[in-house]
């Protein structure tokens, strides 16, 4: 009786192969077809800039499932808070791979959790691409440790390039358009700041700025006024900033306390509505660098997505949220050139990127270059805008494809 059951078993398996397969299609195909491509997002969803990854990550993914998903398949995206921890964060990307079963993660907005995350990418050989983060050890690490590490792509620019940028929106604006002499840098202490205070020390003079000062502070100050009062001593015309897990508080305290310097550079927070509305408005006048700034036509995808998560989230898309965006179709094209989403081909496909986003174009350094998978700067096509608060809009002032008639306005208590 067994033997017959065991026999009718396998007889109606093999009958229902066989009806399956005259249809044209086979069941692993069936399955496969049905599963949704899973891609995973990390931040710290308390945060401006972390909630601004995460709301990206939702909206790209609802328009690629609204355009046909990837090679079909639609797409399911699995959010993970990191809490600003390192901790956390690992134990999220452990869970996204081995239980959550994602075949690639993004986000990330502090360096020293992305920093963390690199060696699991390669334990879990499942790539991740950093969105928020700007240490620039997050690209050389790849280069010393390719054959481990290459799991691990930046696609945000890294500290040195990001005072390189700086560097030449001061040059033309600052020197050339202002006439400014010196500068004090004004920095948070934290792991992507430290390569940038170094890249500013290096080509502001080269910009024409004297570096009077490098002031670099905890991320847990609430009193910038001994802070300020070492800026008025040393007299600079403008702060260089490099600031991201702070930016309320010393702009807030940089207007009650009418320091009669500018405010401009780096600035994590600055692209958002939420810092406009944090500030309370004292965010006049401060000149912020940044990946987008109110529908600026960085390339021709920018202006509608704007629009779009404007309308959708009732803010600006802070500056990750622009590389964010592009993260998720960098994957999309990457999967369907791959054919697979296999860690290795995907790596290969990655590498291969030539995408232009509503950041801009997209490539990825190689594995001899020093900056290996990180985001390719080029200024000839452009890396992102310098925008001014400005009545409460951002108005773009560099490069001057983007700013037009624009002009830098000099807040009443600031020395002209």
């Amino acid at each position: 009786m067994r033997s017959f059951k065991r026999l009718l078993t396998a007889f109606t398996a093999a009958a229902a192969v066989a009806l399956v397969t005259a249809a044209g299609m086979t069941v692993t195909g069936t399955a496969a077809a049905a599963e949704p491509v899973r891609i995973g997002v990390i931040a710290p969803s308390a945060h401006v800039a972390g909630r601004s990854i995460l709301q990206a990550a939702e909206l790209a993914v609802d328009d690629l499932n609204e355009n046909g998903g990837i090679n079909g398949r639609k797409v399911k995206l699995f959010k993970y808070d990191s809490h600003f921890q390192a901790a956390d964060a690992v134990r999220a990307f452990q869970r996204a791979v081995q239980q959550d079963h994602v075949v690639a993660m993004t986000g990330v907005f502090i360096s020293e959790v992305g920093l963390s995350l690199q060696p699991w990418a390669a334990r879990l050989k499942t790539p991740l691409i950093i969105t928020g983060a700007a240490s620039t050890k997050l690209d050389t690490n790849v280069h010393s440790n390719y054959s481990q590490l290459k799991y691990n792509f930046h696609q945000f620019t890294n500290s040195t390039i990001i005072g390189q940028i700086a560097c030449d929106f001061s040059h033309d604006v600052l020197v050339g358009k202002l006439g400014y002499q010196k500068a004090a840098v004004f920095a948070e202490d934290a792991a992507w700041t430290k390569p940038l205070v170094k890249a500013y020390d290096k080509c502001l003079p080269k910009a024409g700025l004297k570096v009077v000062d490098d002031i670099v502070f905890s991320p847990d100050t609430s009193d910038f006024r001994p802070i300020f009062n070492q800026v008025k001593q040393k007299d600079p015309d403008v702060l260089i900033t490099a600031i991201a897990h702070v930016g309320v508080k010393p702009t807030v305290q940089w207007h009650q306390q009418e320091v009669p310097v500018l405010m401009a550079g780096a600035n994590g927070q600055g692209g958002s509505t939420a810092f406009w509305n944090g500030t309370n408005g004292a965010a006049e006048g401060v000149i912020v660098g940044t990946t987008g700034a109110a529908g600026a036509p960085v390339s021709q995808k920018t202006p509608d997505f704007f629009k779009r998560y404007k309308a959708r989230f009732g803010e600006d898309p802070a500056y990750n949220s622009y590389t964010e965006y592009d993260a998720i179709h960098v994957l999309k094209h990457a999967i369907e050139r791959a054919g697979d989403t296999g860690a290795d081909k995907l790596v290969d496909a990655l590498e291969k990127t030539d995408y232009t986003g509503v950041s801009g174009p997209i490539s990825f350094y190689g594995k001899d270059d020093e900056f290996t998978h990180g985001l390719v700067y080029d200024s000839k096509r452009g890396a992102g805008v310098y925008f001014q608060w400005q009545d409460g809009k951002q108005v773009p002032v560099w490069p001057d494809y983007l700013a037009g008639t624009n002009k830098v306005e000099i807040p009443a208590f600031v020395k002209k």
